[in-house]
């Protein structure tokens, strides 16, 4: 294993005194946002986890070598670089193997994560069931991860690109329990409800850190969502986001884009028609899942301070 992985000073130095961790994806800055707002997003994310007393750990692929934490200069080539590939499962040997580069998707995240033993990880949202799956088949690798990965994964709940309904109905399949952070509603990324439930609300950091001990503790395999809603002054509108999304559907569908490539265009038609709004919300959430993803960690690495003790 260590001929493929490579810890960050700051990372390999947090791990020798059992500081907490929170894995960050890096898919974002290279297929997510526009240079230069992109590297400036992922280092203002990194010191908001800083500045809650734990240390981020931006994780990668480059020059097939799995980077847990990521230098300044290495944000910057990322954040600039053409022809890093998208990675999630299915792509990681091939990267390793052919040294090339690769983003971490939220799977490829999760797999890398649980690799370093960090246990919380800090995103926007999650892929999960497209809508007309019954036809396409299209379901994000980000469940299937949610299911055998120990990792709890901090979001602003599912795109609402996506079947909220069936994404949930999937992850019950699967046994990964969807924690709202102090929300009963699922919250959809750019808004704060959606027509959906969430299985347990969580008050507080303390709370859902004692929840991941006892699920992790018992042997109960799988991450567990926890969907923390976009601050209220930066959501958006549910109605207006509906019809933006249903439009952005329809000229998919006319230009038969799908698979993969499906994600990205349908949040550059958003941003489109949204004039950019859904953007400057993208990146408002994530900074706010970044303070309670790091929040969670630092309880939960006290939690095994204490059982030590």
């Amino acid at each position: 294993m260590e001929s493929y992985v490579e810890f960050s000073e700051e990372v390999r130095e947090a791990r020798k005194k059992g500081q907490a961790i929170v894995a960050l994806e890096s898919t974002i800055i290279s297929h997510g946002m526009p240079y230069p707002q992109n590297v400036r997003t992922a280092r203002e994310v990194e010191d908001i986890i800083r500045s809650k007393g734990a240390v981020p750990a931006t994780i990668a692929i480059l020059n097939g070598k799995i980077k847990i934490g990521l230098s300044q200069e290495e944000l910057e080539y990322l954040g600039q670089a053409t022809g890093v590939i998208k990675a999630s499962r299915r792509d990681i040997p091939y990267i390793l193997a052919s040294r090339k580069d690769g983003a971490t998707t939220v799977a490829a995240t999760m797999i890398c994560a649980e690799i370093a033993d960090i246990p919380v990880f800090v995103t926007g949202g999650i892929g999960g069931v497209h809508r007309n799956a019954e036809v396409t088949m299209d379901i994000s690798a980000d469940l299937e991860e949610l299911a055998v990965s120990n990792v709890a994964v901090v979001c602003a709940g599912a795109k609402s690109i996506l079947d909220i309904g069936l994404t949930l109905e999937y992850l019950e399949t699967k046994g990964v329990p969807v924690l709202g952070y102090q929300t009963d509603s699922l919250p959809a990324f750019y808004t704060r409800t959606s027509p959906y439930s969430v299985n347990n609300k969580v008050e507080s950091a303390e709370e859902t850190a004692a929840l991941l001990k006892a699920k992790w503790d018992i042997g109960l395999k799988g991450g567990v969502v926890v969907a923390n809603p976009i601050p209220e002054e930066d959501a958006m509108n549910e109605s207006e986001m509906t019809s933006i999304i249903e439009r952005a559907l329809k000229e998919a569908d006319e230009q038969g884009i799908k698979g993969k490539e499906a994600t990205p265009f349908l949040l550059g038609k958003v941003k489109e028609l949204t004039h950019g709004r859904s953007l400057k919300a993208n990146i408002a959430l994530v900074k706010n899942n970044a303070h309670v993803g790091a929040d969670i960690a630092v309880r939960f690495a006290r939690l095994g301070k204490v059982e030590a003790n």
